[in-house]
């Protein structure tokens, strides 16, 4: 591998010149590379809001990279912050510890989550000190956009929707011409995601549109069957949000020519429920109204989804190996929205509430109330009492991210007839698992959701310290997600000391990334086979 030197920092892509910098990773161990706010797409804004995107304009002499793009309108969920951003936000970030080198490196492109609502690929939360210190990986993050502007659907040519995933396509797009110039490989790209960005990796698993343009894919809490991935009455939603702003109109065009000329502010967090349910169904529905759906086909070659996510898995469509994992006590992360909200006493009094979105949406009342009764008394004893009390509610939530993860593995590893699964559950506790803290005081412990990516990413706005246990934890888990990248296996070697076995439907077995590396099988076998009675009650059998 060849040393770099001070002048590699100027980069020439296919649009143009880019002058990043030198930085030096947060423990001071290594020295990388660092290009930010490359525009990977044309500004989606104007005539150009809602639609697909368009390939990335070139410019004349040399284009700064050392600061990060605009972020994409939003409003966070977690900080309840505005974030007007700008509707030019189609940028992304590469970070290579090698420019020039003889053997171009593994790349690991990063999705972030968010719910389709918020997030960016700034090193705010997503910095790459962690993973340039393994020395053998190019990281690239990305913008993309979000809620309305990303999720619209309108089943028209213009705005069938997904353009959110579009804009993924088009970074992956970028990536595939340009990344060889970073040191980077673009025949081994592995692309991750958390949560909404975990489904997103899936689903482009089984994209046409996404097709040769990655190779591996790492998906952390979350996937197709997700809960807040279920759409429904997609379409409706849209003409409910003109309705809310004062446009009332049954012409999809009429209606795209108005939402393009609305202030983006109106765009942001709008409440677009079609049934009254959904107002109090959970703490984070507002963020799941624009999602992504199914498309029509207008015979178009734009088409990211053409079928149900599971079809294309008994197709045997889903043809990349998969790293599935999920952290060990997930609905940790909500304890401060039951604390701080009215949502505590929408699921005492609603009991149709606990049922599973999925199946909300297609059963009747009275199916809701029978699987609520058996819901509540799985977690109470007793089908007479609600889920009162935090603990309860944190193993409810727990097991409402995790069991869907379980049920996409073993459809993966059933219709695909191959062994190309890992699965892992996330249970390293140290300083850095902040979310989890908050379970602290209830007698709760383990890992709550997103709290896995503080031993992946260096969050510059949090700056949480790294100790002697953190770092020999970050060490561990940077270790494996890059060999899978690498190898395409997690522990390749014995340098572990465990041998991570591949799932199976037959094995189940899975890696539990602790304190320690541990293998086990058959996980959580009890929730899984109540939940996967709750499905069958409902005739839900996908």
């Amino acid at each position: 591998m060849q040393q770099n030197h001070a002048e590699d920092v100027i980069v020439r892509v296919e649009q143009g010149v880019l002058r990043g910098e030198q930085k030096m990773t947060v423990t001071g161990d290594t020295v990388y590379y660092s290009f930010k706010g490359i525009p990977y797409a044309a500004p989606p804004s104007g005539r150009w809001r809602f639609m697909s995107p368009r390939p990335p304009l070139s410019w004349i002499g040399v284009r700064n990279a050392t600061e990060h793009g605009n972020v994409c309108p939003q409003i966070d969920a977690f900080r309840n912050m505005l974030y007007v951003g700008s509707e030019d936000c189609l940028f992304l970030n590469v970070y290579s510890p090698c420019i020039h080198t003889e053997s171009p490196l593994a790349v690991m492109v990063y999705i972030h989550g968010g719910g389709y609502a918020f997030g960016s690929g700034n090193d705010d939360y997503y910095g790459p000190d962690f993973l340039m210190n393994s020395k053998n990986v190019v990281v690239v993050t990305m913008n993309y956009r979000l809620d309305t502007l990303g999720f619209l659907c309108l089943d028209i040519k213009e705005v069938p929707g997904n353009a959110g995933l579009k804009d993924q396509v088009a970074a992956l797009k970028w990536v595939q011409a340009n990344i060889i110039k970073f040191g980077g490989d673009p025949k081994k790209v592995t692309i991750i995601g958390e949560s909404a960005g975990a489904v997103s990796c899936a689903l482009h698993a089984v994209s046409p549109m996404s097709r040769g343009l990655f190779h591996q894919i790492i998906a952390m809490s979350g996937v197709p069957l997700s809960e807040f991935n279920t759409e429904f009455e997609q379409t409706r939603r849209a003409y409910i949000l003109g309705y809310n702003l004062g446009f009332n109109t049954t012409n999809p065009k009429e209606l795209l020519r108005y939402l393009q000329s609305v202030p983006v502010r109106q765009l942001l967090n709008t409440n677009t429920s079609v049934i009254a349910a959904e107002n109090y169904m959970d703490f984070m529905m507002k963020t799941y109204y624009f999602i992504p759906v199914v498309e029509k086909d207008f015979y178009q070659k734009q088409l990211f989804l053409i079928e149900p996510p599971v079809f294309s898995l008994k197709k045997g469509q889903h043809k990349v190996k998969s790293l599935l994992g999920y952290t060990s006590k997930e609905g940790l992360f909500g304890i401060s929205f039951f604390q701080n909200g009215p949502t505590f006493e929408n699921y005492k009094n609603h009991p149709e509430v606990w049922v599973p979105r999925s199946i909300f949406y297609k059963s009747t009342p009275q199916m809701h109330i029978k699987l609520a009764d058996l819901i509540k008394i799985f977690y109470t004893g007793s089908r007479l009492r609600t889920l009162v009390t935090m603990q309860q509610i944190v193993n409810y939530f727990t097991d409402v991210f995790t069991y869907p993860i379980f049920r996409y593995a073993r459809r993966l590893s059933n219709f695909n007839r191959n062994d190309n699964i890992y699965m892992y559950e996330f249970a390293s506790i140290s300083n850095r698992n902040i979310l989890s803290q908050q379970g602290i005081r209830f007698g709760l412990t383990g890992v709550g959701h997103t709290d896995e990516l503080q031993y992946l990413f260096h969050a510059n706005a949090l700056n949480l310290p790294i100790d002697e246990i953190s770092s020999q934890l970050i060490k561990q888990f940077i270790t494996l997600m890059t060999n899978f990248a690498i190898f395409g296996d997690p522990t390749p070697d014995s340098s572990l000391g465990v041998t991570w076995p591949k799932y199976t439907n037959q094995t189940e077995k899975y890696a539990v990334i602790g304190n320690n590396l541990t293998i086990a099988a058959y996980p959580r076998a009890t929730m899984i086979n109540f939940w996967k009675n709750i499905f069958y009650v409902a005739d839900e059998k996908f």
